[in-house]
């Protein structure tokens, strides 16, 4: 039997279904676009602005650069070293991303889950 986090479930965003898991996460990379990122914030209550999508962007580079997702300490460090210390703290990032900075940004930066997310 799959444990219930493997089984898709499909998100419906603007008229089109995207299959995710039971956590939210988008099951095929290639769905992603912005405007699926702003609808699942949007269905978080979470209205995606500049600061967001600066965070998006690098978590995206930074995938795509080294074929992980960062956990929380790493993300913090690197977001200080691009973004400069004052978006660099975990107080900062759990302004933006409430339910938890690297997992709720990595979702709707449509990026698996980061190891060490609980």
């Amino acid at each position: 039997m799959q444990a219930q986090s493997k089984i898709p479930q499909l998100l419906e965003i603007n008229g089109i279904e995207y299959e995710v898991d039971a956590e939210g996460f988008l099951q095929n990379q290639s769905d992603w676009t912005r405007e699926v990122a702003s609808g699942m914030a949007a269905k978080d209550g979470v209205d995606l602005e500049a600061a967001h999508w600066e965070v998006i962007g690098f978590l995206r580079d930074y995938y795509f650069k080294y074929q992980i997702a960062p956990a929380i300490r790493v993300l913090t460090r690197e977001i200080g070293k691009r973004l400069g210390p004052d978006k660099g703290n975990s107080r900062y990032l759990n302004q933006l991303f409430p339910f938890g900075p690297a997992k709720q940004a990595c979702r709707y930066a449509g990026l698996p889950k980061p190891t060490g997310c609980v």
